[in-house]
């Protein structure tokens, strides 16, 4: 059988979340999951950090990549990208929820189109995700 290379890296960098929902990696795990659902992705395994004095480290493995979150609750800023590869699962659904979810004062994001041949760089059109 051969796979497409094909994959869509989404890079989100997110500012003005609350301290509280950044600083707690067992809220985000759960919360990367459901993202990591909302898409179609499938879960592997789920790795988290909690850091001190504050911070936290979650990575989705993903049969088709992975989902990520770095935080840093002290700037309310959070670094969050998710990698798919293939047509069936959208990264953008996963990073839509997660947006939902922090509800950041300022976003930035950029759409990675790989596996073609020369990477090509978008500016995805954010939205609201229904919440599960």
């Amino acid at each position: 059988m051969e796979y497409s290379t094909f994959g869509r890296h989404v890079a989100v960098d997110t500012w003005g979340v609350d301290f509280e929902l950044l600083n707690s990696a067992e809220f985000l795990q759960a919360q990367m999951v459901e993202a990591a659902e909302a898409c179609g992705a499938t879960v592997m395994s789920v790795q988290s950090k909690q850091f001190e004095p504050q911070g936290a480290t979650v990575l989705v493995l993903l049969s088709e990549s992975h989902l990520s979150i770095h935080t840093y609750p002290e700037r309310g800023f959070a670094a969050i990208d998710c990698y798919t590869c293939g047509e069936t699962v959208d990264p953008q659904l996963a990073i839509d929820y997660l947006v939902s979810v922090l509800k950041p004062e300022k976003c930035f994001a950029k759409k990675l189109v790989r596996g073609l041949g020369e990477m090509t760089v978008e500016t995805p059109e954010m939205k609201q995700a229904e919440l599960v």
